[in-house]
């Protein structure tokens, strides 16, 4: 029998299940939590936060280094040294020997200046970045070998094998400093003072003025005084 709609035999219009009813009704509808358009929405509500969370993390893990130190009752600011004061801590080194420790090296400018005159040089500092900023700029300047950075609180380091001594220190640390130095230093030491003096000693020699003064401190003249006393 042929269905006179479809010109189809009626058993095959049924066979395919070709109802009006069914050919008017819309495709499946998904669950909310499946529509393509609320998936992405939620994926980007995600990211934005993790974005910022991981931006936030960076910056403690960079800023961290920097701030902890400010927070110690004695605390070693890091300020670079100009080109003016590393000149007069090197004019302070001339005919000196043996190695040479900066205390608190920062970005390691003087570590560095002193290992290019011929001086085996030692940097400590807190800041782990600055530390690895200071062992590549060593690198950079062909010093690497001469040149040695280390990451350590200043009162944890024992300076008796040093024979020269750098120190931009401030007012607040140097009499602390000063009696720990008068400890550890052998007597043909020498103690380079950048910035600030120490309180009770007498400097052999100055040189500079204002910011960039520098003040050299021999330990030989020192313990003479304090003998002769």
């Amino acid at each position: 029998m042929v269905d006179p709609t479809s010109g189809l035999p009626g058993s095959f219009a049924m066979e395919r299940g070709e109802t009006p009813e069914e050919e008017g009704q819309p495709g499946p509808v998904l669950p909310p939590s499946l529509d393509p358009n609320r998936l992405k929405k939620s994926n980007w509500g995600l990211l934005f936060p993790g974005l910022i969370g991981g931006a936030l993390v960076t910056l403690y893990a960079v800023a961290t280094p920097f701030v902890t130190p400010a927070l110690r009752k004695v605390c070693l600011p890091f300020v670079p040294a100009t080109s003016k004061q590393i000149e007069n801590v090197v004019k302070m080194l001339q005919h000196r020997r043996g190695p040479l420790v900066d205390i608190g090296s920062g970005d390691g400018r003087i570590v560095i200046a002193a290992a290019k005159e011929g001086f085996p040089a030692v940097g400590y500092e807190l800041n782990p970045w600055l530390v690895w900023y200071s062992r590549y700029r060593a690198w950079r300047e062909g010093v690497h070998g001469s040149a040695r950075f280390y990451i350590s609180d200043l009162w944890k380091v024992t300076f008796a094998q040093y024979s020269n001594v750098v120190i931009f220190g401030v007012p607040q640390m140097m009499s602390q400093l000063e009696k720990k130095l008068e400890l550890e230093l052998e007597d043909d030491a020498r103690v380079i003072a950048c910035r600030f003096p120490f309180p009770h000693w007498t400097p052999d020699h100055t040189t500079g003025e204002g910011i960039d003064t520098v003040w050299a401190y021999n330990m030989s003249t020192f313990r003479g005084r304090e003998k002769r006393s």
